[in-house]
């Protein structure tokens, strides 16, 4: 069983980046009135507090969130979403990216949400009780090779290993090609870390030989601690929504003043 507990990252800059462009993406597919699919392979526990003695220890949501949210504007969907769960849970609750996705989703569209470690599958379990949300105790990646393509077929799915497992920096391509033979239509999310010895540069080369149109977007911060060695954050999208490049290009010049 994998050790990785989001509690002590959430909000931190990586955060920022991947739930800015998640609310993004979600806010454009719903423009439809059209039901569609929402998966995602690592899920976490949907609902962090920023002032817990996990968040605390590391101060990551002090650099990230508490110090971002200006960049962006009240209508951004990714303020609209944090506001929602703010008047829900209180000033100091962090949405994860499953329930950003529950929070700007709709009833009528269908949520499949994997989470393989036993306490935090619990706690998701806890804070996303809906009839539209499904949330599995099962290995995100087999999750999802089971359920494409999805009913709805329009949709998004969000991959966002803890990067624990070092081979997935090597199956991950192989991975979204094979939900992509499956479910062609659907977008995918791919989050990854950006470490100081460029791990993810390999991984990056192989989905953009696969993927020519993928849209590939990278920030950069400064480490939040002495000797951490994530120095930026990464996403890969298949199928990226009309739009999105621009939006993140906007975001990007933000990270510039960090």
């Amino acid at each position: 069983m994998l050790s990785y507990q989001h509690a002590y990252h959430a909000g931190n800059l990586a955060d920022v980046h991947k739930h800015a462009a998640l609310a993004l993406v979600c806010n454009y597919l719903t423009r439809k009135d059209k039901p569609l699919s929402y998966i995602e392979t690592h899920a976490g526990r949907g609902l962090y507090d920023l002032r817990s003695p996990e968040a605390s220890r590391t101060g990551e949501a002090e650099q990230g969130i508490l110090r971002a949210a200006p960049w962006f504007p009240e209508d951004h969907p990714y303020s609209r979403a944090r506001a929602r769960i703010a008047e829900t849970h209180g000033p100091d609750a962090y949405p994860g990216s499953p329930l950003i996705a529950r929070t700007l989703l709709r009833a009528t569209d269908s949520l499949h949400l994997a989470e393989l470690h036993p306490q935090e599958h619990a706690a998701l379990r806890s804070a996303l009780r809906a009839p539209n949300v499904h949330v599995h105790h099962q290995d995100g990646f087999a999750l999802a090779q089971s359920l494409c393509p999805p009913t709805p077929r329009r949709g998004l799915m969000l991959v966002d290993p803890s990067w624990e497992v070092k081979e997935d920096y090597a199956s991950v391509p192989k991975f979204l090609q094979q939900i992509h033979a499956k479910w062609n239509v659907g977008v995918l999310i791919l989050w990854y870390p950006i470490l100081s010895d460029a791990t993810h540069r390999p991984m990056t080369r192989a989905l953009a030989g696969a993927f020519p149109e993928g849209l590939i977007h990278e920030v950069a911060f400064p480490p939040a601690r002495k000797g951490h060695r994530m120095t930026g954050s990464g996403l890969f999208a298949v199928n990226p929504p009309w739009g999105l490049a621009e939006a993140l290009a906007r975001l990007s010049d933000r990270f510039a003043t960090l």
